[in-house]
């Protein structure tokens, strides 16, 4: 389909009209918002050119519906007038659509020729409307043209006119799409008229000049009424008003020239009714029903002065700024009632008031003299009412007074009694304390001479095993070069961990032999402590029950017929039993000792193992604590030996005279050590350890050149330091200085 027709159909429908019904309020506006947007353009192509028709064709459907409104009224109403002048622009359209000798019919005509071009359709336009006055042709163009619209002048580009009015829509195609099942797509393609079927050559511009005649002749069927929308500036913002723009769309719209057409006649124009209605009060008489409506009208006007108006059969027709003058007279008789209402309503409200102000007066009289005789006599009643309660509470405090005293007295004669009979307790306890105090005290002198005895012999037995360890620590920092000793130390270590692991096993073994065996005895020593209690009872049972028969016996026979044999053998007989029982209590406490000491004994044992099992525990760390020993001097031999290898061979003498004098020296700081072999062991490996980093200390400082710190020479205080920490200067032997 031809790209122009597709354009145009799509112009149409935005900017559609309604076809019917009384009121059109909307399509003339859109039409003047296109017309506005072309005139900005310098020059228009096709499509504007259509619009612009459309808009010539409104405007003279505007301008002669607004006069044949006019002359309607007029003719309708039978009053004088006279014919009303206006601009017509059936000339522009003539230039347009007339056929043949039209724009569109030359361009119809142009492009049913093959070998036309716009610059021949220019050519013919500037030859058939040279003598024009609304056609020019401008000056720096050869195929633009010009017209003088109603609107203004308004410059079109014929390069696109040829093409873009050729409708290369096929009917066949028509057809069938408009067959369609889709509302959509059959919409778009409407069916085509007998006409155009029969015709060979089909314009874009001859289609849309119909639709458009159509379009009036719907608008003229129907009652339109315009609505005019101003654009108040072109910057689309609030509160801005351009007076110039706003007059060029008055006067593009044909506004100025339809209200010039109205002011020529009776702009203003009332029915008797509505007229009478409003302007009645300038003449009140005339409101009754006995006058007739031209009759009332007449006299309002003539009431008014006016003149040059028309009374038609059912409106009075004015001129320019009567209807003003009547508004004015009417708000004058408006003002002058009003003020008569005013007063009347102010005297009304002014003596209402008055009236309301009097009895609210006595009112408020009649209330404050209530007031104050309530208030008289509620004073009477406070003060009986006083008298009564002061009565009362002397009364109540006299009443208390009394019981506060005897309390007070009670609780005195308690408190002194309680305080008599604390301070007796309290010395009965003192010296009671006393006593347990010198017992304590004596005690603790006692046993604080005994710790001391005790402290004095561990310190001795601490000091020789110190002094014999440290001769053997001697001993062993003689041998610490050599690995060997080393190696022995550990064999003997594990050897020592075997045996004592064996014994540890073997005393577990007795332990547990002794604790069955232990618990067997305690089992019968518990089974005969059983039989001698229960032994115990019954013996006490029966010793009981005898002393109660004879009891009974006794009471029952008289005291000179008891028999004395009889007494005798039972009072043995008690004795004999009060001795089985003493015996039994003895067996009881014997039995009770041997279960304690047999505790006592387990307890011991138990102890002793759990000193074998830490014992043993301290030997794995030792030994543990020696491997880790042996791989780090053997580590640290093997540096040496490389170091030594790298250094100078003068400094091998002085070397091994320094290691030499260390390992002669006597004991560290840290050789005071506990009298426990784990506590000697673990002393002297730390020992071991801080030799041998001090050894690598003084080997680094010889060796390396580390020159001087705060102008002090690192390597000499270093060498000195370390002899000083081995004590070499203590010894007997210090050749090296």
């Amino acid at each position: 389909m031809c790209l122009a027709r597709q354009k145009t159909n799509r112009v149409l429908e935005q900017n559609s009209w309604p076809l019917s019904g009384r009121s059109h309020t909307g399509w003339l506006e859109q039409w003047r918002r296109i017309q506005n947007r072309s005139r900005r353009a310098a020059a228009e192509s096709f499509e504007q050119f259509c619009i612009n028709l459309t808009n010539e064709k409104l405007q003279q459907h505007f301008n002669q519906h607004v006069f044949k409104m006019e002359q309607e009224e007029y003719t309708k109403e039978e009053i004088d007038w006279s014919y009303i002048q206006f601009v017509d622009n059936q000339e522009i359209l003539d230039l347009i659509e007339k056929k043949p000798g039209g724009i569109i019919a030359l361009l119809d005509e142009t492009c049913m020729l093959r070998n036309s071009t716009h610059e021949t359709f220019a050519e013919k336009l500037y030859q058939k409307f040279k003598d024009n006055p609304h056609f020019s042709k401008p000056k720096f163009s050869r195929s633009d043209f010009t017209i003088h619209h109603y609107a203004g002048n308004v410059t079109y580009q014929t390069d696109l006119f040829l093409d873009k009015n050729i409708d290369y829509a096929v009917n066949e195609h028509q057809i069938l799409l408009n067959a369609s099942k889709c509302y959509f797509v059959s919409s778009l393609f409407p069916p085509c008229e007998e006409s155009t079927k029969s015709s060979k050559f089909s314009s874009i511009g001859t289609s849309f000049k119909q639709q458009l005649q159509s379009l009036l002749e719907t608008l003229s069927a129907t009652e339109p009424h315009y609505i005019r929308c101003i654009k108040p500036n072109n910057v689309l913002k609030p509160a801005i008003f351009e007076n110039s723009n706003v007059l060029q769309q008055l006067r593009c719209g044909g506004v100025l020239e339809a209200i010039r057409i109205s002011c020529l006649g009776y702009p203003t124009r009332r029915t008797f009714f509505e007229f009478i209605n409003r302007f009645g009060i300038l003449q009140p008489k005339v409101l009754g029903q006995s006058h007739d409506e031209v009759i009332a009208t007449k006299v309002l006007l003539g009431k008014a002065n006016l003149a040059g108006y028309q009374i038609g059969k059912t409106k009075v027709f004015l001129r320019a700024g009567q209807m003003a003058e009547l508004d004015a007279l009417r708000t004058e008789v408006l003002a002058l009632s009003a003020k008569k209402i005013q007063t009347k309503v102010r005297s009304f409200s002014a003596r209402k008031k008055y009236i309301q102000m009097q009895i609210s007066a006595t009112q408020l009289q009649a209330v404050c003299r209530g007031t104050i005789t309530r208030w008289w006599y509620e004073n009477l009643r406070r003060e009986a009412a006083s008298l009564k309660i002061q009565t009362c509470y002397r009364k109540h405090h006299a009443r208390t007074t009394y019981r506060d005293i005897c309390f007070a007295s009670t609780t005195i004669q308690s408190g002194l009694r309680g305080m008599a009979a604390r301070h007796k307790l309290h010395s009965h306890r003192q010296t009671n304390a006393a006593v347990i105090i010198q017992s304590h005290c004596r005690c603790y002198l006692a046993q604080s001479q005994y710790a001391r005895l005790m402290k004095a012999t561990i310190i001795s037995q601490c000091a020789w095993r110190g002094r014999v360890a440290r001769r053997e620590l001697r001993e062993l920092k003689m041998a610490a070069k050599e690995t060997g000793a080393l190696q022995a130390a550990k064999s003997k270590l594990e050897k020592e961990v075997e045996e004592l692991t064996w014994r540890l096993q073997l005393e577990k073994r007795i332990r547990a032999d002794m604790e069955e065996a232990k618990s067997q005895e305690n089992k019968k020593l518990q089974l005969q402590l059983q039989d001698l209690q229960m032994q115990f009872n019954s013996t006490k049972e029966l010793l009981q029950r005898e002393k109660e028969a004879t009891k009974a016996a006794a009471a029952l026979v008289p005291e000179n017929c008891v028999d004395a044999s009889l007494v005798s053998e039972l009072t043995t007989e008690n004795k004999r039993l009060e001795a089985l029982v003493v015996s039994l209590e003895t067996k009881n406490q014997e039995m009770k000792q041997k279960f304690e000491e047999t505790d006592e004994i387990r307890d011991e044992w138990c102890k002793k193992a759990t000193d074998a099992e830490s014992q043993i525990n301290d030997l794995k760390i030792t030994m543990h604590s020696l491997q880790e020993k042996l791989t780090s001097t053997e580590a640290e031999n093997h540096v040496l030996q490389q170091q030594a290898m790298k250094t100078r061979p003068e400094n091998m003498p002085l070397l091994n005279m320094h290691r030499k004098s260390s390992l002669a020296n006597g004991s560290l700081p840290g050789d005071e050590q506990t009298p426990h072999g784990s506590s000697m062991e673990y002393g002297r490996t730390s020992h071991i350890e801080r030799h041998h980093e001090s050894v690598e200390a003084l080997i680094n400082c010889v060796v390396e050149n580390v020159g001087f710190s705060e102008a002090k020479p690192v390597a000499a205080i270093t060498i000195y330091k370390c002899l000083l920490h081995w004590r070499t200067f203590e010894a007997e032997k210090n050749k090296c200085f």
